[in-house]
């Protein structure tokens, strides 16, 4: 009896442990538009969900473009900086993130080699909210800034 009520204290530890050095911008976001500030004719992506596939990072983006019409990319890569394919967006065909601490990421989108988005996610202390800051180039040549912020599902 003492065998197994040592290896169940342990599961529970090592689960407790698991969950607790989670990487906290894993899960699904949903935006919070009345705490966002959109430029313009950015599009809006209503869903952001982030997860561990082997040992990349897959990030599924669902949302709207600036005429109202349904939108969804694909990335699947590392958060070390590098380039990797998106697939979906008629605006960028790479991205790379790179973590900067335990709850930031710097983002950088590509179309055709150039760099045409770039900011900061940073997810709050209390893994809630999830605010993303970026500024680029918009496909007329406009720049533009926008803070967004989603909830965590």
């Amino acid at each position: 009896m003492k065998t197994k009520t040592t290896r169940l204290a342990l599961a529970l530890c090592f689960f407790g442990a698991a969950v607790c050095f989670a990487d906290p911008q894993m899960g699904t976001w949903k935006l919070n538009e009345a705490k966002s500030k959109f430029a313009a004719g950015v599009p809006k992506n209503n869903t952001v969900v982030n997860e561990a596939v082997g040992d990349n990072v897959k990030i599924t983006v669902d949302g709207k473009d600036k005429d109202g019409n349904a939108t969804h990319n694909e990335w699947t890569g590392k958060f070390d900086g590098k380039d990797y394919p998106v697939t979906g967006d008629l605006n960028q065909d790479a991205r790379s993130y790179k973590k900067v601490n335990d709850r930031t990421l710097e983002m950088t989108a590509k179309k055709d080699g150039k760099v045409t988005v770039s900011g900061r996610i940073v997810v709050s202390a209390d893994g809630k909210t999830r605010t993303v800051t970026v500024g680029g180039t918009d496909a007329e040549g406009k720049k533009f800034q926008s803070k967004v912020v989603y909830d965590k599902q």
